[in-house]
């Protein structure tokens, strides 16, 4: 089975783990490389549009049957579903953290008054001028390897990345600090991949038959919650919202909690909503309990600064 992918080292890493566990339960699996339009502009991701940027060379590449199944970061996908495609795996979740890469092991709060840091995140943005208005937040672009050349070049003084990425490419040495979920939510879908096959693949492919063993259903409840807050708030991943969901045990029940917040993209203030529910509705609950979140956001005032 041929298996699209990003031609970055982060995207064909992040395939590769897919691939592995797809020749692991006995399929035959090899990588293809693509470029994307969002790998061949600097411009910004909120100029570009931010929400699909990424996917839609990949889609084209499947629908055309040039692959038979691709591989994107939840996160970069629209929460619509594309037409003629589904995504029918996630495996387990990477950690969701953002991480902090400053220059001389310093954390956020050591930063100097002034310090220059760097993110391509328009969420990241509001969140750090929220928390360090003080701070030079750099818009930037590029790879994994580019950002942190940034930092050891000294063009920069620190730059914020996806611990899970940072992870899958051996990096964790770089991260001088992971930034707690409680005060810092991410990015709806953060450190889950999506594998995504056309719609009309027959149930009892292969494909279908080897994905189903390594999709796992916490990380799908999850990332569902946090991006029915995105699709109720008419978001993409280019707006200033943060959303993450977890599942803890309460007397033998399972109970999903999500965290969303909304920011002003200037930093300085933030909407945010905390809900839980019993999984007892499977998707259907969590997708509930996202547009819960997502519309105590909006009834509070959010949308003048999800839509500016």
């Amino acid at each position: 089975m041929r298996i699209g992918t990003r031609a970055s080292d982060l995207a064909r890493t992040q395939a590769g783990t897919v691939a592995d566990a797809l020749i692991a339960v006995g399929l035959d699996c090899e990588l293809v490389p693509m470029t994307s339009d969002g790998d061949k502009t600097r411009a910004s991701l909120a100029s570009l549009g931010g929400t699909g940027v990424f996917a839609a060379g990949l889609r084209t590449a499947l629908l055309e049957g040039r692959c038979d199944a691709v591989v994107h970061s939840l996160k970069d996908l629209p929460t619509t579903p594309h037409p003629g495609l589904t995504v029918v795996a996630a495996p387990v979740r990477e950690d969701p953290r953002d991480a902090l890469c400053a220059r001389d092991g310093l954390t956020l709060t050591e930063l100097p008054h002034g310090a220059r840091i760097g993110t391509g995140s328009p969420r990241r943005a509001a969140q750090l001028r929220t928390r360090r208005p003080d701070l030079d937040v750099v818009d930037i672009r590029g790879n994994v390897g580019t950002r942190l050349g940034f930092v050891t070049d000294g063009e920069l003084d620190a730059v914020v990345l996806a611990a899970a990425g940072l992870h899958r490419l051996g990096l964790d040495h770089v991260v001088t600090e992971h930034l707690d979920l409680a005060d810092w939510p991410t990015a709806p879908g953060q450190g889950v991949l999506a594998v995504e096959i056309r719609t009309d693949t027959p149930p009892d492919s292969p494909l279908r038959g080897a994905l189903a063993t390594i999709h796992d259903d916490a990380a799908w409840a999850c990332a569902q919650a946090e991006r029915s807050v995105l699709a109720t708030l008419e978001a993409g991943c280019a707006a200033p919202v943060a959303a993450y969901a977890d599942i803890r045990q309460d007397g033998g029940a399972d109970i999903l909690e999500l965290h969303a917040v909304a920011y002003r993209p200037g930093g300085g203030d933030q909407i945010e909503h905390r809900a839980s529910g019993a999984c007892v509705d499977g998707i259907d609950g969590a997708i509930a309990l996202g547009a819960e979140a997502a519309r105590y956001l909006l009834d509070a005032g959010a949308s003048a600064w999800i839509h500016d």
